[in-house]
């Protein structure tokens, strides 16, 4: 189905796995259309209620832009990079934003540049101990991209955010957590557990509340709260005609377990 990624769905969970190990990953133009196609069709999929996107092999998630393709580009002195951007890593980035359902970031490995931008888009991040990030665009006289300038400074705040993109400094899974980076570092060997129980409980909660909570949380991020008031009245709203809604009060009022279908 795709070229350089799996793609596959099962019990609620669609994997998504960057599949150029041989290239740490790297991000082609394919790749990208590729991870782009593949939110989208885990969009229009009903029986996707949560996302995990990782890299194939034990050695990294993604590495970031493939240089090998686009550096002779950049070496003839007349790139234009803007619409490199605007017409493959952004659709990408957006594409995962824009999902209404959770896109858990499993980081196996090497998380650089674009790919570094490409898991902190994700709405949670889990790595492992040895698994470290790095904003590298400044050894290479470039500025970050793919959404790593929005991200980063609400993660971690704007001086910590400065310090990482202008060094280029590798942040290891402990330091990633401890500063905010991810939510959760842990041992390789204990990382697809963690994933594992973080998928389970995604798979069984309420889908389009999760996916009204992601939109209105990304909005707080740009609005007053006069808009942020109204944008929970009407979310809420709709909500609260859901079947979700309806079998979570249900199963409230009478004392058990709720059974959410994701609808």
């Amino acid at each position: 189905m795709y070229d350089t990624l799996l793609y596959d769905v099962s019990d609620g969970l669609c994997r998504i796995t960057l599949n150029r190990p041989q290239v740490y990953n790297a991000l082609s133009t394919g790749l990208i259309q590729d991870i782009t196609h593949a939110i989208e069709a885990a969009g229009a999929d009903d029986s996707v209620r949560v996302v995990v996107l990782t890299g194939a092999g034990d050695k990294a998630f993604c590495s970031g832009a493939d240089l090998k393709e686009a550096g002779s580009t950049v070496a003839s002195g007349n790139p234009n990079l803007g619409d490199a951007l605007r017409q493959g890593y952004n659709p990408m980035i957006r594409a995962i934003r824009n999902l209404p359902k959770p896109v858990i970031g499993r980081i196996n490995g090497v998380a650089a540049g674009a790919g570094c931008s490409l898991a902190l888009a994700c709405d949670v991040v889990i790595c492992a101990d040895e698994a470290y990030f790095s904003q590298i665009f400044v050894n290479i006289g470039l500025m970050p991209d793919a959404g790593a300038t929005f991200f980063l400074p609400r993660l971690v705040g704007p001086q910590l955010a400065f310090d990482l993109c202008s060094t280029g400094r590798r942040v290891y899974g402990p330091e990633a957590a401890r500063i905010g980076l991810v939510n959760r570092a842990v041992p390789t060997i204990e990382l697809d557990s963690a994933v594992a129980e973080t998928v389970a409980y995604y798979a069984t909660a309420p889908t389009r509340a999760i996916g009204a909570m992601k939109k209105v949380l990304t909005q707080s991020l740009y609005s007053d709260l006069d808009q942020m008031l109204e944008q929970e009245a009407e979310n809420q709203n709709e909500l609260g005609r859901s079947a979700d809604a309806a079998e979570g009060v249900l199963a409230f009022l009478s004392k058990r377990p709720a059974n959410f279908s994701g609808h």
